[in-house]
């Protein structure tokens, strides 16, 4: 029996995405897929158009089996915690065989190549990372210069971490070897257009392009499935749908003016003094927009930041990412299934019975005694009635005990 696994943010779910699960299953020989995504935050550090159950029904409806969510704190977190946490969670379930990703390179031999040394990390990589690290400049830009010259061919290797793809499936082989695990890696190449790319081709447009075009109430019929079209025109209907972080700006400025430099100070990915800027900027600015312009530098993207103002308006501190890391098994949140599903459900309990599955929130915190489990479940309910502000009306809370799994 094959199972394949996927880690996606389906944001939303299109023909590019479908193109790499049926392509991905040809490939496993797969009887049954299960596929991890992004709940209502996407890891870039802004709100996923549609919520967590819309995203989980356009999935089933391609021909997904089972749907789980990555945990928040995991989803708006850097590629490396991403990768780490949709890693633990599909090799808890112990009946994975395949795992497959998108990249840019479409090449597993080099991207393995570039795991290896993040994985084993040699000393002359870590001088050298150190060295661009004290230039100033982010992280990511600092590695990818010192892997280039600790691997001394940029001619075969140029443009390889600069695409989000290959960024992301680097991190999912170093998790793979980090967690001993035994799930076989597949990669499906990225042609027809980039992550962020505005220009289509063909029937294939980036989730960047059909957000927009969306939201400009343009036509994207040519790019995602028929269901697809139909659960996003239903989201729409009833006012469902969250542009972008600027819905939430006044939530983000006073959550800022609120917190002490200390507090700041205490947020994930917030160091060598960039609370100072992230308190004066709040206090002296009206739009997020200002905001984000007086904290932006070259040391700090602007996924950085926004990832930060997540961090801050869910309550997220250092100890809560630092327990995420080393926590060794985050639970299994089901958001829908089919009948294959189901059949997957009973395969999970049975390969690791002492898996902590959530069928029903209210039911898991009666009986969970994990600390940890608990706060990142907790986060992922104060998402969910974040993002529920940002409804055009009906902005109910606590969705995540009345909404029901989506089953199909």
């Amino acid at each position: 029996m094959n199972v394949l696994g996927i880690i996606a943010e389906y944001n939303p779910f299109h023909n590019g995405h479908l193109y790499h699960l049926q392509t991905s299953k040809k490939l496993a020989n797969a009887d049954y897929c299960v596929c991890i995504i992004s709940g209502n935050f996407s890891q870039r550090g802004t709100p996923c158009l549609v919520n967590k159950w819309f995203k989980a029904q356009m999935a089933l409806c391609s021909g997904i089996d089972l749907i789980l969510e990555l945990p928040s704190i995991y989803s708006i977190s850097s590629a490396e915690n991403f990768a780490n946490g949709s890693i633990k969670i599909l090799n808890n379930l112990q009946i994975v065989t395949h795992l497959s990703f998108g990249s840019e390179l479409g090449d597993l031999s080099l991207l393995d190549e570039f795991a290896n040394i993040l994985y084993h990390e040699p000393k002359e990589y870590v001088t050298l990372l150190s060295h661009e690290l004290s230039k100033g400049i982010s992280y990511a830009k600092a590695r990818e210069n010192a892997l280039l010259m600790y691997l001394n061919d940029i001619r075969k290797y140029a443009n390889i971490l600069s695409n989000p793809n290959n960024i992301l499936a680097i991190e999912y082989l170093k998790a793979l070897k980090q967690q001993k695990s035994s799930i076989i890696p597949i990669t499906i190449q990225r042609t027809s257009v980039g992550h962020n790319s505005i220009i289509p081709s063909g029937n294939i447009a980036s989730s960047t392009n059909i957000r927009e075009l969306f939201k400009q109430q343009k036509n994207i019929k040519n790019y995602i499935p028929y269901e697809t079209y139909e659960i996003l025109q239903n989201a729409m209907k009833y006012g469902k749908v969250v542009g972008d972080l600027s819905v939430f700006e006044k939530e983000i400025l006073y959550t800022f003016r609120k917190m002490s430099t200390e507090e700041i100070a205490n947020l994930p990915d917030v160091s060598e003094g960039l609370e100072n800027a992230i308190k004066k900027a709040a206090d002296s600015s009206v739009s997020l927009d200002e905001f984000i312009t007086k904290m932006k530098s070259k040391r700090y993207t602007f996924t950085r930041l926004q990832r930060i103002m997540l961090y801050a308006i869910l309550d997220i501190t250092k100890k809560d990412m630092a327990d995420s890391k080393v926590i060794k098994q985050p639970y299994i949140r089901v958001l829908g299934m089919n009948q294959k599903g189901k059949e997957l459900i009973s395969l999970i309990k049975y390969a690791n019975p002492k898996l902590p599955i959530i069928t029903s929130v209210k039911d898991f915190t009666n009986v969970n005694k994990n600390k940890i489990l608990a706060n990142m479940l907790d986060t992922d309910i104060l998402s969910t009635n974040l993002y529920t502000l940002g409804y055009e009306y009906d902005s109910s809370s606590n969705l995540d005990y009345t909404q029901k799994i989506i089953v199909i």
